[in-house]
């Protein structure tokens, strides 16, 4: 499954949606994206698991790389 995660760089930064980042990983569940992203030291928002129709409209945007962790 593929999931999109919204964070902000900083751990102890508030979130701010204008200072909101994304990135896309691979996983078989929210938990093993935490583990493969616990080394960033991100503050993780939100974590969203994209079905296919979702997942082909974020395909679309220039912004969409498949992290590789």
């Amino acid at each position: 499954m593929i999931y999109k995660v919204l964070y902000q760089e900083l751990e102890d930064e508030v979130p701010v949606r204008e200072r909101t980042q994304s990135l896309y990983i691979e996983a078989d569940s929210v938990r093993e994206v935490r583990n493969k992203l616990k080394d960033r030291n991100y503050n993780i928002e939100y974590i969203q698991e994209l079905d296919e129709a979702h997942l082909n409209y974020e395909k679309q945007s220039e912004k969409f790389k498949l992290e590789n962790v």
